[in-house]
This record gives C-alpha cells, structure tokens and sequence, in this order.
C-alpha cells in the first residue's frame, strides 16, 4: 500500500431515512480490509498480534480502543502495508496487501509538517513525490481542499510555525487527502489538542469521512471520540486475547446536539464497560 503522509451500523426502527440508507449501504458492503489469523511479533519476543481475524467494510469508520501496548497502532501499520505479519494473511479489496498500489492518507499524532515549506507547499509535497499524477493538482484545487478542512485562503502562504495547532493537524489531514484515497488511517491524532478544538477536529474529520465515503481507522484512548465518531468501535487487549468487543454505534441523530443526545451516551458506556471488562 502507498502511503501519501503521514463499521456496521445498529438503527432503532424510527430511524431517518438517510441514516437508515447508509446502514444498509454500509453494512452491505464488500470488505476493504481482512485479516485472517494474522500473527505479528518482533523476532522471538511475545506476539504484539496473536490469531487476529477481523473485517472492516469499504465506507465504515472504525476505531480502535484499548490500553497502551495491545497492538492498536501495530495494527493500522498493518492495514497501511508498513508491516508484514509474521503468519497470516492482511488482504485490502479481496487482495493481499503490497500485490496492487492502493493510495492511503495516513494522519499521526503529530502534524510532520516541513517547517520551510508554506502551507500550501507542504500540501503539494505528495504530488512531488508520488508517481501518477492526481487530479488534486492545481493550487485551485489546493485551496478547495484546504477550505475543506477548515483553513482558510489566506493560510496557505503561511509555514508551520505561524499556524495553531488545530490549523497544523487541519494541513496535515488535507495532505492526507490530497491524493484522493479510498483510506484514511489516523494515529492519536488529537491527542495534544485542548478539548473544545478536539471537538471541532473531530466533526471535520466526520464530515470527511462523510462526503468523500471513504473507509476510516482511528486509533484513540479517548472513548468519547470513538462515541462520537465511529461506526463500530474494536476492544482490543494485549495478546494473545486480540479483539474482545466489537461494539456498534448507533448514529440516528448528527449535529450538536447528538453529544448529549441518550444515544450517545449509552454508546459511550457500553464503550467504558466493555474496556473495563475486556
């Protein structure tokens, strides 16, 4: 898999029709990823990943929750094609991974924005490097992107150190998407934000998710982030225990109003049970 940077759905019966039709578009979907009992270990040392078998399907977004060290980030890195395991087999679409060129936007925990390069620039770094040209190309289109995003025209002159640190991880998104991929792979990537920006981040990174239908693996320690933001979300526990819940969201209700919606917060603790008793 090329990697240019850095969910089933439960519906009540009285769902809206258009939240309704995309659990039926989702759930009905072909698989994006399988892994079929995969195993990953870093020589003779304990297996990070032990017989894991999971399915994420093409448009779901899907999170990945569990303490530090069960394997969540070692697991996106298998998704992206930066690792192979050690016995197994990762497939994307029906085919093993590495066999055909899949685009991927891959977000980390910090922007890894190019300090001496402007926004705009740093936006244009993947189609320098990349070997097909996009149809993202022109800085017409840049901008487009950027205002997709939440930046705004008058940004795109500026380098890194004369943005916040939303309007970095704002840039370091639409990089990710600047390629036009089917998959967007996020590592922690709000983490070292302060909770109010956390919140607009991540409805940008749903609407996203959203207009572009792509298929999207976050990991996160925030539970709330997974309520809010997933289709389904994974438990996962140190091997050789793997995946212990997998747990579905239900999203009959968008907008502000969903974060103190009853909804949600039976999401969210079925969410803490779950992690508590994994």
């Amino acid at each position: 898999m090329r990697i240019v940077n850095e969910a089933v759905l439960l519906i009540s019966p009285s769902v809206p029709a258009r939240f309704e039709n995309r659990s039926r578009m989702v759930s009905s979907a072909p698989a994006m990823f399988q892994l079929s009992d995969v195993t990953l270990a870093y020589g003779s040392s304990r297996p990070v990943l032990q017989r894991l078998n999971l399915s994420i399907l093409e448009g779901e977004f899907v999170t990945l929750a569990g303490p530090s060290g069960c394997g969540k980030s070692t697991l996106l890195k298998l998704l992206a094609g930066l690792l192979k395991p050690s016995s197994g087999r990762v497939s994307y679409a029906g085919l093993p991974a590495g066999e055909i060129p899949v685009e991927a936007g891959f977000v980390f925990q910090q922007p890894a924005l190019l300090p001496w390069r402007t926004a705009i620039s740093n936006l244009r770094l993947p189609l320098e490097l990349g070997t097909q040209q996009s149809a993202r190309s022109t800085d017409l289109e840049l901008l487009q992107l950027m205002r997709q995003v939440g930046l705004r025209e008058e940004d795109a002159h500026k380098r890194p150190a004369e943005l916040s640190g939303g309007m970095q991880m704002r840039l370091s998104l639409a990089r990710a998407l600047v390629r036009s991929p089917r998959v967007l792979l996020l590592d922690e990537p709000f983490a070292a934000v302060d909770d109010l920006l956390r919140m607009k981040l991540q409805d940008d990174l749903r609407r996203v998710h959203e207009q572009r239908g792509l298929t999207t693996v976050l990991v996160t320690h925030n539970l709330q982030e997974a309520a809010w933001l997933s289709d389904r979300v994974l438990i996962i526990q140190p091997a050789p225990v793997g995946i212990t819940n997998s747990i579905p969201v239900p999203r009959t209700t968008e907008g502000t109003e969903r974060r103190t919606s009853a909804e949600f917060h039976t999401t969210l603790n079925a969410l803490n049970t779950a992690l508590l008793q994994s």
